[in-house]
């Protein structure tokens, strides 16, 4: 069987969470060597070093199959309104092809699947992105009608599918994330951790977010309830907001200003993939009280460093983190602060956590997600 990949979002190369859940099911799928494997994507207007991040796959038996004469981009504004055929671009035709960004174009031969994350857009609109909203309120609900069968990734997102979208509950599988533990381990060294926090600009103990920073993610409360905490406790360490910019971003930092927390704040920037582990596990405690969640991968990746975690009651992340973290009311700041204080005044606490989340994380793993898409295929679509 032939299987194919939409491969356009890998070349950017700064890869946030579907990025890495593309990395892990692509570097794992060949082992299944009754396939092969081909990677579609539109390489005009990229540098070459853009599309060596797709390129890099050709070592582990990926053909590639481009587009060299349309933009994507282009392509993506017009199939919304006009029927241009995905087959149009790609002409190498395959059994079966994954979309690993939600939404599946028109005129895609052979079987089509499509991963889709969560319905923040539906849930929460004000925290999605007007551009992506009204992109996804045109092309969802016809993407998964287009698609054979349809992956998530948590029993919550599932839920949220057949709510919003009305899909029947047979045509969609969960698939959990998994947890690299080549990268996200509790093994790192004082070491370390030194040089990443000399690289970050970080000094002394400190409590960490990391994540992409946009209105989702909660920061604004978690600034709130962490001045504070500040207010109680003067020498709570220093809050490390690692992440890149994402968007409506402009209020976190006027809320650290008017809060006069300047000289208490750090902001990182974008943390390479392999100083992130790291940074994790020389934090006191890891903080992610997001609003909304398909899945929750940063307390996922926390708690296999052995970091202890405090994230929210809501959505995806109790799934996620059981009772290996604090759980708190992310629509109150009050709860917050009432969580990081009680991580933060009780070792007793942090080392339970600390050993529970090492415990836990061993449930999540991305061969098992890669056998769940495997069986999909086979019994689903391999007819």
């Amino acid at each position: 069987m032939k299987i194919a990949f939409d491969a356009q979002l890998l070349i950017k190369g700064d890869k946030t969470g579907i990025g890495w859940c593309a990395e892990n099911i692509l570097m794992r799928m060949p082992q299944y060597l009754e396939n092969t494997y081909q990677l579609n994507y539109f390489s005009l207007g990229y540098t070459v070093e853009q599309l060596d991040n797709v390129h890099k796959y050709t070592t582990f038996g990926y053909q590639i199959n481009e587009c060299t004469w349309f933009h994507h981009t282009l392509y993506r504004m017009m199939w919304n309104f006009f029927y241009v055929p995905y087959s149009f671009f790609f002409r190498k035709p395959a059994d079966v092809t994954l979309f690993f960004n939600y939404v599946i174009p028109p005129g895609v031969k052979g079987k089509k699947i499509a991963i889709v994350y969560d319905m923040a857009y539906k849930a929460y609109p004000e925290t999605v992105r007007k551009r992506t909203r009204r992109l996804l309120e045109i092309a969802l609900k016809k993407s998964c009608r287009r698609a054979d069968h349809i992956l998530t990734i948590s029993e919550f997102s599932k839920k949220e599918i057949i709510k919003y979208l009305n899909i029947p509950e047979d045509k969609i599988t969960i698939m959990p994330c998994g947890v690299d533990t080549t990268l996200y381990h509790e093994k790192y060294t004082d070491e370390d951790i030194d040089r990443v926090c000399k690289k970050y600009r970080i000094q002394g103990v400190y409590l960490l977010y990391l994540g992409t920073l946009e209105p989702r993610k909660n920061i604004v409360r978690l600034l709130k309830a962490y001045a504070q905490l500040k207010q109680k406790i003067s020498d709570t360490p220093k809050l490390v907001l690692a992440g890149r910019k994402g968007w409506m971003y402009d209020e976190i930092f006027e809320i650290v200003n008017s809060l006069n927390l300047m000289s208490d704040i750090i902001f990182t920037g974008y943390v390479d993939a392999e100083d992130a582990p790291i940074l994790i596990k020389g934090a006191m405690v890891f903080l992610f009280p997001s609003i909304y969640e398909g899945f929750g991968m940063p307390p996922l990746e926390a708690m296999a460093c052995g970091t202890p975690v405090l994230t929210s009651n809501t959505s995806s992340l109790p799934e996620v983190v059981g009772d290996a973290g604090v759980l708190v009311d992310p629509f109150s700041v009050d709860s917050i602060k009432d969580g990081m204080e009680k991580l933060i005044n009780s070792k007793e606490l942090r080392m339970e956590l600390s050993n529970k989340g090492l415990v836990r994380s061993k449930n999540f793993s991305w061969d098992v997600s890669t056998e769940v898409f495997h069986k999909v295929i086979q019994n689903n679509l391999g007819k």
